[in-house]
């Protein structure tokens, strides 16, 4: 199986959360909630499966405090377990554009990890699931749902821009109207609390 059962994946979260604890963890479970509640919505997607992939997808930050190497430390960890749809999420879920020079904020491993890590992204085809996943990133902070342009304001404060960083959010935010068109609803409303603390 190359995605493992629901709680296997939230006891790799837990052990994962014991080497490293943070924020990440509660993020991951918003991934995750998000992502099942708008695969529920899609007519192809398995929300079972979705919220599984959500739960691992920052898996890599079980090797840390850590940045960016966290997507290579989480393909490698999930590899390693022969879970490899799982691994894909890990590597694919910081590219809404699959190129190295769209990540944000210096590189916090080794040179050769580096180049590694881009000849990993260089044959990859971005699935629906890959962009389910991004997307989800994208509507969850560690105390619930968020908007895009708040988890992109997010993201830029703790790993700063560069001159990719405006086709990135660009890409981004297109995914959130393709899944709205998909699913035929504006997503925001599929996810719990979320309009409501908009118009408080």
């Amino acid at each position: 199986m190359t995605v493992p059962a629901r709680e296997v994946a939230e006891q790799l979260l837990l052990e994962a959360e014991a080497l490293n604890p943070g924020a990440w963890v509660p993020h991951s479970r918003h991934v995750a909630m998000a992502a099942q509640y708008i695969a529920e919505q899609h007519p192809a997607l398995d929300p079972e499966r979705m919220h599984t992939l959500g739960l691992l997808h920052d898996i890599g930050r079980r090797t840390g405090p850590n940045r960016d190497r966290h997507i290579l430390d989480g393909y490698d960890f999930l590899t390693a377990l022969g879970y490899e749809d799982a691994a894909r999420i890990a590597l694919t879920h910081s590219f809404a554009i699959p190129d190295l020079a769209t990540l944000q904020g210096p590189w916090d491993g080794t040179p050769d990890e580096l180049a590694r890590l881009g000849l990993l992204l260089a044959p990859v085809t971005l699935s629906e699931e890959d962009r389910l996943l991004q997307l989800c990133d994208m509507l969850a902070l560690p105390d619930g749902f968020c908007t895009i342009h708040e988890r992109l304001l997010d993201v830029a404060l703790r790993y700063t821009v560069n001159g990719r960083t405006p086709e990135k959010w660009r890409a981004q935010l297109a995914l959130k109207a393709h899944f709205d068109e998909v699913c035929g609803v504006n997503i925001y409303r599929l996810l719990p609390g979320l309009v409501e603390r908009l118009l408080r």
